[in-house]
């Protein structure tokens, strides 16, 4: 009996450790699919009372941590480029332009609980700094005399929460989301008159997939 029970206690403390969570010194990578939703509001264009749209856009989102405790992280945000379509309402257009862009994002981040446990949820608050690139009017824009499009990068405040479950001792499954302050300037051309539109994009980040530690 007592060797019964010695053997149950043994197999009860490795199958505990079998699935640790995120401990110091880990460093931890993540992938899956993140949905950057503009929360989005600009000023009125071209003496109207329209505005500038940012739609939505789904991409290969990751991210790459490193424990410094049990409890406090480091960790970069990163994608492959975000393409978005550029919409108004002045005169019915719709879609005017489009443009890409790479949110890099650096964060703190406080894991609740302890190594031992399978669920770590998190929170975290860092900075951003979004570079748009191959901006540019198509279309509806170009034949209605909009032309070279150009959008300041952006530096602003980010936070996050999410949560990470332990499937063994190294996978694991997530969920993220992030809200981050992205503000831009859209420098452009109206039958050759130079204007200036600033943009509030303000995206929700939603991001689910899985995670690696080591």
């Amino acid at each position: 009996m007592k060797k019964t029970l010695c053997s149950v206690a043994v197999f009860a403390l490795l199958a505990s450790g079998s699935a640790l969570a995120h401990k110091e010194g880990d460093f931890i990578v993540r992938g899956g699919l993140a949905a950057v939703v503009p929360n989005d509001s600009s000023d009125k264009i071209l003496g109207s009372s329209d505005e500038l749209e940012v739609k939505s856009d789904v991409q290969l989102g990751l991210t790459f941590g490193y424990m410094f405790t049990d409890n406090i992280s480091f960790e970069v945000l990163a994608a492959t480029p975000f393409k978005h379509d550029i919409e108004t309402d002045l005169l019915d257009l719709g879609t005017i332009a489009d443009t890409k862009h790479l949110p890099p994002t650096f964060m703190l981040q406080y894991y609740f609980g302890q190594a031992e446990s399978k669920f770590r949820p998190y929170v975290g608050a860092g900075i951003n700094y979004t570079f748009f690139f191959d901006e540019e009017f198509k279309g509806k824009g170009k034949a209605a005399g909009l032309d070279g499009l150009d959008l300041d990068d952006s530096w602003g405040l980010a936070a996050n929460a999410g949560l990470d479950y332990m499937l063994t001792d190294d996978w694991f499954v997530n969920a993220s989301v992030w809200y981050i302050d992205i503000e831009t300037e859209a420098n452009y051309t109206f039958n050759g008159e130079k204007h200036t539109t600033d943009v509030e994009i303000d995206p929700w980040v939603f991001m689910i997939g899985g995670g690696y530690k080591f």
